[in-house]
């Protein structure tokens, strides 16, 4: 499960597309028009061939079929031999598609993986059984089983909203979360000025990312829960869309590049509960810290997804991190939540806050990132990394 067990793999570029909410500025997009500009950027970033790729790997949940990561690469202007798969693990495909990347690149089975998510909620297909019998009309549905019969298998809000009533999250306790991610967020829009890829003339930045007060929080609407502990419109992430994706090398690439980045020091994915969805990624942390021998204070860098307010507290509280460490830049809910892509998002923002700039370790002292995210019918998946390096002649671990 962790890098020692084979060749480790190297995050030498990262790129996103602005995070956009459902029907507003990357609304005409498909989700493989969206990730093409990314992937090409990531190219250009570490000055590489398309035909240096070996696969692209893609993370996709509303699309119900079909295959945008091989739309998206041939849109990206990547050879028609380069192979392309599409994951669905909801919300964690984004991150798993970057962990499937690093394990081929571990087995030796690949050398250079562009790997994420794409999610366009706002073109994605209109969902519909088809009926048993040839009379019958075809029946709509917002979204499939992710549990079968006996298992439990909540909406996901409604699953948020018994874990903050179980919990005895307040409220109040959830909308002053938000507001500091907000807060967090629009502190570093500046950072991201030139950081994100246009998929659309003009469109540069996270375009939800508001400065939210207590008081507009706690007047949104109430979308689930009771007793003092309900979820809002401004405690739940809102729908959206975007990509995201890295570049991934093995080590000898890596060393020929010359370029500092990210080593992939542990993924896991992981189930848990299905009733209990929010709670997979505790799990997945407590095995990570096991595999590299860590505890949550060995982490400097925590991107944490941020569906729901109260799971993001429940998950930081369970596992002990400190509260500075966790989403330096803002969260899922001050952007917005592209379900395939979220994951995806996560590592981008690990990639900006320790590998981007030179010398950024020796000036905050941070090195170690770990990304955890949650999935619908109780799947949770986690990567953890270090910031590396590199002189094409020695690593040194920064």
């Amino acid at each position: 499960m962790t890098a020692r067990d084979g060749a480790p793999a190297y995050i030498i570029a990262a790129r996103r597309s602005p995070v956009a909410p459902r029907g507003g500025a990357l609304a005409h997009l498909q989700a493989d028009e969206l990730a093409a500009p990314v992937l090409q950027r990531l190219l250009l970033d570490a000055g590489l061939s398309p035909t240096s790729v070996d696969h692209v790997i893609l993370g996709n949940a509303l699309y119900a079929g079909g295959n945008p990561a091989r739309l998206a690469a041939l849109r990206a202007g990547l050879p028609a031999a380069v192979p392309a798969m599409t994951i669905d693990t909801q919300c964690c495909s984004g991150l798993d598609a970057i962990t499937l990347g690093v394990r081929m690149i571990e087995a030796g089975a690949a050398d250079c993986i562009l790997a994420g998510g794409a999610e366009s909620f706002s073109r994605s297909p209109i969902r519909m059984h088809r009926p048993a019998a040839r009379d019958a009309e075809p029946a709509p549905y917002a979204r499939p089983a992710f549990a079968p019969p006996p298992f439990d298998d909540p909406d996901l809000t409604d699953a948020a909203a018994r874990l903050a009533r179980d919990r005895a999250v307040p409220a109040t306790a959830q909308a002053e979360f938000a507001v500091a991610s907000h807060a967090k967020a629009l502190a570093a829009k500046s950072r991201h000025a030139d950081r994100l890829v246009e998929c659309v003339p003009g469109v540069r930045e996270d375009d939800f990312t508001r400065p939210l007060t207590l008081k507009t929080a706690l007047r949104a609407p109430v979308l689930a829960g009771s007793d003092g502990c309900d979820l809002t419109a401004a405690t739940i992430a809102c729908e959206a869309d975007a990509a995201a994706a890295v570049l991934l090398v093995s080590e000898r690439s890596w060393k020929r590049s010359g370029r500092s980045g990210l080593k992939v020091a542990a993924a896991r994915s992981a189930g848990g509960e299905p009733s209990d969805p929010a709670l997979a990624p505790i799990g997945v942390a407590s095995s990570l810290f096991a595999d590299l021998g860590k505890t949550a204070a060995d982490f400097d860098i925590v991107e944490l997804m941020e569906a729901y307010a109260v799971q993001a507290m429940v998950t930081i509280e369970e596992l002990g991190f400190d509260t500075d460490a966790v989403n330096r830049h803002g969260g899922a809910l001050a952007r917005g939540h592209p379900i395939g892509a979220s994951g995806a998002v996560l590592m981008v923002q690990l990639f900006e806050q320790l590998a981007r700039t030179s010398g950024n370790a020796e000036e905050t002292g941070r090195r170690q990132g770990l990304a955890l995210i949650a999935a619908a019918g109780g799947l949770g998946s986690g990567m953890a990394v270090e910031a590396v390096i590199c002189d094409r002649k020695r690593e040194v671990a920064r």
